[in-house]
């Protein structure tokens, strides 16, 4: 069903509902096929006003923080399964009472509060994060396994028994990888850890997993997951837990043209977005988003950079220019596809720019304007 963009509010995140869903119904059948769970990871995908719509499809969501747990507890209505690189002491107790599952970063952690754990008053399951000292994500910014990495432990500082009072591992070192990727990378996590993962009763395989991209071998998949647990029969839960998966390709960040700029032939169509507090993954990545409507740059089509509303230099799109089959004007709606995973969680009020607002487009065909946000919401996070 078409979006009319014109009638929305600019700037604004939009998702539209149906694409949510059709991913959605992928990740179940995963799940369903190869007797897996899948969580909705927060780090990655965070709209609560859809939870209850996840909720039906999905196992359950992943925490790294307490506002995260939290967050899942109270929207999701169950509790997480919560690892973070490092727990505070002061909040530790609340993250486990919004908890089900606690993953530590290392030993020393481990070590510091599994009396706090167990003497809770509820069941919560243990785990460690192990660092296979592997990975094929090429930027290092998102890459887990690199040398020194502060993530996870490496097998070294293991031995041969898993401490009492784990019951689980947990590895992450995909980012936007295909099911070949977690082959190859399996290969190396249990060459290292096979020992400890015949011990465990469940094991995590993290995020990464871009399984709802139009060109992932799903089946190639389930058929990995199947043998991965056939090689480990005391494994009572295999899970993945996805962020970009659910969120991939299901919406839209509208902006809208406030002014055109020329430098040296350059000409920049300043927008009432930013690159740097509203799409920082285009600059850390970096990568270049598609526009609805637009193509790169193109000989004899009128070209433009985008430019961000910020007073950082480098707030414009650098991964290269834009066509349009027109010239644009002030006034136009300049369209980017496929921000609702990362995009929306990681946005800032660097220097105090207006958030964009939130919306649904429902499968029913109309538009559902959920939050807009104000002056007192950037003051609100200062004093």
């Amino acid at each position: 069903m078409k979006i009319d963009f014109d009638r929305i509010p600019s700037p604004c995140f939009v998702l539209d509902e149906e694409l949510l869903r059709i991913n959605l119904e992928i990740l179940h059948l995963v799940q369903q096929e190869a007797g897996v769970d899948i969580l909705c990871a927060l780090k990655g995908y965070a709209m609560w006003s859809t939870f209850p719509l996840i909720g039906k499809y999905l196992s359950g969501a992943t925490a790294s923080s307490l506002h995260e747990a939290r967050l899942v507890y109270e929207e999701m209505g169950c509790e997480a399964h919560t690892y973070a690189p490092v727990f505070y002491g002061e909040e530790f107790d609340e993250v486990l009472r919004y908890s089900s599952h606690i993953v530590f970063n290392s030993l020393s952690q481990f070590e510091r509060f599994k009396n706090r754990v167990a003497g809770c008053g509820k069941a919560v399951s243990m785990g460690l994060r192990i660092n296979p000292e592997y990975s094929e994500v090429e930027t290092d910014l998102y890459n887990p396994a690199i040398p020194g990495s502060r993530l996870g432990i490496v097998r070294e500082q293991l031995g041969d028994k898993l401490p009492e009072g784990i019951d689980g591992l947990h590895f992450h070192v995909l980012c936007e990888n295909d099911s070949h990727v977690l082959e190859r990378t399996l290969e190396r996590v249990e060459g290292s850890f096979a020992s400890l993962i015949h011990q465990a009763r469940w094991f995590n395989m993290g995020g990464g997993h871009h399984i709802t991209r139009e060109d992932y071998d799903v089946n190639h998949l389930v058929k990995l997951l199947k043998g991965f647990k056939a090689r480990y029969p005391r494994l009572e839960k295999v899970i993945l837990e996805p962020g970009e998966a659910i969120g991939w390709q299901t919406g839209y960040l509208v902006s809208t043209v406030q002014d055109i700029v020329e430098n040296k032939g350059i000409r920049v169509a300043m927008l009432d977005v930013s690159f740097a507090a509203h799409m920082p993954d285009c600059l850390e990545m970096p990568y270049k988003p598609r526009i609805l409507n637009a193509t790169g740059a193109t000989p004899g089509k009128p070209v433009y950079r985008m430019g961000g509303g910020t007073c950082l230099a480098g707030d414009y799109m650098g991964m290269g220019d834009y066509s349009f089959d027109r010239e644009l004007n002030i006034g136009d709606r300049v369209i980017f596809d496929d921000m609702m995973h990362y995009t929306m969680v990681k946005t800032t009020y660097f220097n105090g720019v207006m958030h964009p607002a939130i919306g649904i487009f429902r499968e029913t065909g109309h538009f559902e304007l959920l939050r807009q946000f104000s002056y007192e919401d950037y003051k609100g996070k200062l004093s």
